[in-house]
């Protein structure tokens, strides 16, 4: 796994990250990460509609900590039209720039961070390693807003951190015992639940234990 620019999120909550500090970080992510491919979790979502005994006629995305777009950019290739949201500014600049986004495609892009988001509608909502940064006290209301939000056969696809992973306890991340992530799942459909813990790295190579729930869920 690559799946962040830096290893000091173990740090404790009182280590201050100015946001000028905060938004370089996630720029040498960008860079890291260039022409990365989309997650094997929206692979999977697509797929399963792909396969549905009934063709799904709204094919509606949003893309929820969208970063520089490879997600966005794989289902705008399949025809979906896809609101990309990220709080990073440099994030939206560069799936904008994107020259793998064919002319003509429904994108639509907002720099709002997951306490000001709010919700449509949507056939799939895609949050690949980007919910483990929500804020705490704002999570819940977010996760509602998810169901809510999923249309009757709609699916969800992302991340959850798990309660063995490194940087659980140090107060910048999201982390989930294995029966507390599939509660969260429990007005959904489990389609994939794929449990992974392994040494790996993040994007600048520094070693990192991960332990990652990767989900597909659909709405009944």
């Amino acid at each position: 796994m690559d799946d962040t620019p830096f290893n000091s999120l173990k740090s404790e909550t009182s280590d201050v990250v100015s946001p000028d500090a905060e938004a370089e970080r996630w720029r040498e992510y960008y860079e890291l990460r260039k022409q990365a491919p989309p997650r094997p979790t929206l692979l999977d979502a697509l797929a399963r509609f792909d396969s549905d005994p009934a063709p799904t006629v709204s094919r509606f995305a949003l893309d929820l900590g969208c970063g520089d777009g490879p997600d966005t950019a794989e289902l705008l290739r399949r025809g979906w039209s896809v609101l990309a949201m990220d709080a990073q500014p440099e994030a939206i600049r560069r799936l904008r720039e994107r020259s793998d986004i064919p002319a003509g495609t429904e994108l639509e892009t907002h720099v709002v961070g997951f306490e000001s988001m709010t919700l449509r509608p949507a056939t799939l909502i895609n949050a690949s390693y980007s919910l483990p940064f929500c804020a705490k006290a704002v999570f819940p209301s977010l996760w509602e807003q998810i169901v809510t939000s999923l249309v009757p056969g709609g699916r969800f696809c992302g991340q959850l951190f798990g309660d063995h992973d490194e940087w659980a306890g140090g107060g910048r991340t999201l982390h989930y015992t294995q029966a507390e992530a599939k509660a969260l799942l429990s007005s959904l459909i489990i389609e994939k639940f794929e449990e992974e813990e392994r040494d790996g790295t993040v994007a600048d190579g520094s070693p990192k234990h991960w332990h990652a729930f990767h989900i597909v869920a659909r709405k009944g």
